[in-house]
This record gives C-alpha cells, structure tokens and sequence, in this order.
C-alpha cells in the first residue's frame, strides 16, 4: 500500500461496494495556481456516519459543496443514490436535493422568518401540502431535534448558539432525506451543547435511517458518532478507516491530528466511553 495511505482500506478500494450513497473518484479542485484535490476518491456507504477531517483549508468544506452542487471541481466523478451528479442543471439536480438535507455551519436560517417558518418554507416550497399541514409537519421536525415546543415561535437571533444548530438540522430533516450533509454541526457549542448534538447525530442516523456525512474537526464528535472517517491532507485522502485505525497510523499528518494534546484527551476519553457501553 502507499505511503498516502496507510489504512486497511482507501475510499477507492472501499467505493466498489454496491451501497455506496455517495461515491466519489479522482476528483480534481484547483482555483487558480493552487491545487485543492489531486485525485481524491472516496465513498459513503448506506447507513454509517461518515466523517471528513483535515487542517484548516484542505478543502473539507469545498468537497462537501461540490457533492452539494454548489462548486464545480475541475475533473473527476461524484456519483449520489448512484448517479453522477457533476454538470447537472438547476431542474436536473432537483431531484437529488429533495432526497437529501444539508445543514450549514453557520446554520443560514433567514433571521427575519421564525424557526417554525424556516421549517415549513421548505416544505412548502416542494410539495403540495396545505400551510396547516406544513405547519404541523415542521412543529415534528422542530421536536425530532431536541428543542423545546416553545422554540418555534422564536426568531434565530433569540436562540442559543446550540439551538440554532437544531432548528438548522431541524430545516435541513423538513423533506424526510435520506442522506443528510452536516457542516462543521459543533462548531462554535461550548462542550455541553456539543455532547448534546453528538448523540443527536447517531440518535437520527438510527431512527431515521439515515447515511450521515459530515464535515468536522470536533475530535470528540468523531469518537461519539463517526463509523468511518477520511483524513484529507495535502490534497489528498491520506488514510480512511475507523477511529481505532486512524489511532494506528504511522503516517506523520495523521499522527499530528490523532496525536496532539486535544487529539488525545478525546482519544482517551472516547476509549473510556467504549468501554462502558460494552459493560
């Protein structure tokens, strides 16, 4: 195996499998003179919460924007629910959007709308149902996400840092996706409202069935939810594999991110956690 990667499997190796929801092959980004991706090729398996990592501006979150649609990479493939997705029209992607939700880190709710009106423009917006309904609908998703009954009568700007991450991940569950797109979803909690959105994220995946991926360099929410992570670094996939495998790695950046003091007091702590769920 390279010395890229080092971990039982790559995201190539891995992507041959027929569950692959979202699959990803030499995937190329650039802007301008600097290279983001170099034939990065990764996949997301049905049902597992998966976990893109990686130092600050390796290009977590522009990947995560190209899957999305919003970004254009400059080559390679990115097949979703099995169909490639790159170059598709606004009415073609439509389809694909529905069956998916994405909350963003800075949540992009629209503050002059209540969080029960962020919710239910979305339903509104693609489907048929009556307001009444929508309303009803939306009040579900509001409560799925932990917040209190009151919350959605409220404006975002009236919210704490860690509700606004529900009533985000709350719009972004309006449509009932299959595949849900978490950006960065701890950033910014203080560690209470952070423990809480970790179990949250695994409570959805196994309620609801959902394919999670998400975009995160919350250590402690990669050892409480991730099934699987990728390392992203120097413009590549630098190793793939469970928490527990990454913890192995010989390779220098991914010791540097598994291995600094944070890396190892949730390390330890998540090691801890293991360990009493297994008693």
């Amino acid at each position: 195996m390279s010395a890229d990667v080092d971990i039982v499997l790559t995201g190539a190796e891995r992507s041959n499998s027929d569950s692959a929801v979202v699959e990803i092959r030499d995937l190329n980004t650039s802007f301008g003179a600097s290279v983001v991706h170099r034939d990065v090729s990764l996949s997301v398996q049905h049902g597992e919460i998966f976990a893109l990592v990686g130092g600050s501006g390796c290009g977590k979150s522009t990947m995560l924007r190209e899957i999305i649609l919003l970004q254009r990479p400059v080559s390679g493939s990115i097949r979703v629910f099995g169909q490639e997705v790159i170059g598709l029209s606004d009415e073609q992607a439509l389809p694909f959007r529905r069956r998916w939700g994405v909350m963003f880190e800075r949540g992009a709710l629209f503050s002059s709308l209540t969080v029960m009106e962020n919710v239910a423009m979305v339903i509104r917006e693609h489907t048929s149902l009556k307001p009444a309904l929508a309303d009803e609908i939306a009040a579900l998703k509001i409560a799925l996400t932990g917040l209190p009954p009151d919350a959605g009568q409220k404006y975002p700007n009236e919210l704490s840092g860690g509700m606004r991450k529900r009533a985000a991940l709350a719009r972004a569950l309006a449509l009932d996706p299959e595949l849900l797109f978490l950006d960065e979803p701890t950033a910014g909690l203080d560690p209470l409202s952070a423990t809480g959105i970790d179990e949250l994220v695994r409570h959805l995946r196994d309620a609801l069935g959902l394919t999670i991926m998400m975009v995160t360099h919350d250590l402690d929410l990669l050892w409480r939810a991730a099934d699987r992570v990728a390392v992203l670094g120097d413009g590549r996939i630098l190793g793939d594999g469970t928490m527990q495998e990454l913890a192995r790695s010989e390779h220098p950046l991914v010791r540097e991110y598994f291995y600094g003091p944070r890396g190892r007091g949730a390390m330890e702590q998540g090691a801890r956690e293991q360990t009493w769920n297994q008693k």
